[in-house]
């Protein structure tokens, strides 16, 4: 039976069982197997390769394993350009639009606070998830190895941390999109557009102290929520300028 031999790098290594992880090991494999039919079989969602060198060449996925083959698989680099030797993917997105799982809710929540189009179809299947995700030319972020591994989804991540703040930093940097948070608001309720608001006709929708101490207000286009800067839009801030200061 042929063999082939294997390498992953970086956080791909968190889809494998500990005793395959940083270290080259050897997989035997039956008739004409696609290096993407392996590599997921091992755990790893396509759409977390960037880069898979065969003998120390770059390949695509419909690459066909032979007997010997030594196999390097990477992750997206956050500082190399690496465009010229791959075309793993599709061309990155004019503008980073998401669709979050079920398990996903607060972070959907932070993404639209940030003012990133967030899809949060609590009560879809996975086939839906992975059709909007592609006819609409969304990120999909999920816990789900499984949903990632679907032929028709093209652009997706999988979430490692399960905390939603560094769930939230993890998506950021993988995205590089520190530097257009915060530009816009999105109803973290339903993803509507936030639009100012002038005082006066919603006053009577306010609470007392927020009626009181605050006078810029956002409305959501879509539902109708009243948003003001307050604790949560302080603590986001923060947030993200520790980022900044940490980058």
């Amino acid at each position: 039976m042929p063999i082939a031999h294997l390498r992953f790098y970086a956080h791909l290594n968190n889809h494998l069982p500990l005793k395959r992880r940083q270290m080259l090991f050897a997989c035997s494999f039956e008739g004409r197997r696609s290096i993407k039919d392996m590599i997921e079989a091992l755990g790893v969602p396509h759409t977390e390769v960037a880069l898979i060198l065969v003998n120390s060449e770059p390949v695509g996925f419909n690459y066909h394993v032979c007997n010997d083959d030594r196999i390097s698989v990477y992750p997206a680099f956050q500082s190399i350009d690496i465009s010229s030797i791959t075309a793993l993917h599709p061309e990155p997105l004019s503008e980073a639009r998401f669709v979050a799982d079920v398990h996903l809710g607060r972070l959907a929540a932070y993404l639209r606070m940030l003012g990133f189009d967030t899809l949060y179809p609590e009560d879809y299947r996975d086939e839906e998830l992975a059709r909007i995700s592609s006819e609409e030319n969304r990120i999909l972020l999920t816990r789900d190895r499984g949903l990632l591994k679907r032929g028709v989804v093209r652009y997706g991540y999988f979430v490692q941390d399960t905390h939603p703040w560094q769930q939230l930093a993890e998506v950021l940097k993988r995205f590089h999109l520190l530097d257009n948070a915060m530009r816009h608001q999105r109803c973290t309720q339903c993803n509507g557009v936030l639009n100012a608001v002038d005082k006066a006709p919603i006053a009577d929708q306010l609470p007392d102290k927020v009626r009181e101490h605050y006078d810029e207000f956002r409305l959501c286009d879509s539902c109708g929520k009243i948003y003001w800067k307050g604790s949560h839009y302080e603590q986001m801030e923060a947030f993200i300028k520790q980022m900044g200061d940490e980058r």
